[in-house]
């Protein structure tokens, strides 16, 4: 069969699914424009989506790859995260190749959204799926008469089979911000990180590939136009705080996200900043 891009019912809610020729397949929610679900062909599931998320159509799913934006966490005054993943956005675009399938979503202001956030935007995020590979690319455009500014992230969640065996390749040397440690800033001292606690860190100028190796498989992490990567995991305690996470949710995810965190990004009107987030399977 070839390429092909079908509106499904996933959890109740309406949702995107691409598929391949080879076999892989993407779940895209339309609410927040989140990837919910991703397997590359011929593997299983590599986003974690936290079995007790919930799916209203009002309330942030757990898991996949939320959309944070105009704010990243509680870097501003805005709701944590921003407004983009707890609203529809609407499919402006979807087309299949020999080996590909891609969909574009889009979000622009209206009241609510100028309720909270004064300004005149318009945002889209463009999935793209390949056998091997998932790639999103979050664009944004002023479209306004004056400038503003904004943080953002890819909150991806990735799927691992447990944490503490996992280890992220590719930070050694970089300066990050320890949020699990007073916002302490530090340097990457070690080959690979590895989880044995809560992980809260903003790592910046992010510039080379990444690389997650869990349980015997390895995963490709590339980044352009996001200055920051942010590596999150809860733990145990944290965890606990968390309703929509089950007690040992933690053990099987760990987030690695593209951002734009420690500065904002500046847009003039009428300008547009676009970053990217690829993971490939190796």
């Amino acid at each position: 069969m070839p390429a092909d891009i079908q509106t499904q019912t996933f959890h109740g809610q309406p949702a995107l699914v691409l598929t391949t020729a080879g076999g892989a397949r993407a779940v895209v929610s339309p609410f927040g424009a989140q990837v919910l679900s991703w397997s590359p062909a011929g593997g299983g599931e590599r986003l974690y989506l936290s079995p007790d998320a919930r799916f209203d159509a009002a309330t942030a799913v757990r898991g996949g790859v939320p959309v944070c934006f105009p704010q990243f966490a509680g870097l501003g005054k805005l709701p944590k995260h921003g407004f983009a993943r707890t609203l529809p956005w609407t499919v402006s675009g979807q087309r299949c190749g020999d080996d590909y399938a891609l969909v574009t979503l889009r979000l622009t202001d209206d009241d609510a959204t100028f309720a909270l956030w004064p300004h005149a935007f318009a945002a889209e995020l463009t999935v793209l799926l390949e056998n091997d590979r998932l790639e999103l690319e979050l664009e944004v455009e002023n479209t306004g008469h004056a400038p503003f500014a904004f943080t953002a992230a890819l909150h991806t969640y990735l799927a691992v089979h447990e944490v503490e065996n996992a280890s992220l390749e590719g930070l050694h040397g970089l300066e990050y911000r320890d949020a699990a440690d007073g916002d302490r800033i530090k340097r990457e001292s070690g080959p690979a990180l590895t989880v044995e606690g809560e992980v809260d860190r903003v790592y910046h100028g992010v510039t080379r590939p990444l690389l997650l190796r869990d349980a015997g498989r390895s995963l490709g992490i590339h980044v352009d136009g996001f200055p920051d990567v942010v590596v999150w995991n809860p733990w145990e305690h944290k965890s606990a705080t968390l309703p929509d996470l089950p007690d040992k949710g933690f053990r099987h995810m760990l987030c690695v996200e593209a951002a734009a965190a420690r500065s904002k990004i500046q847009l003039d009107a009428g300008e547009e900043w676009y970053g990217r987030q690829s993971l490939v399977v190796l």
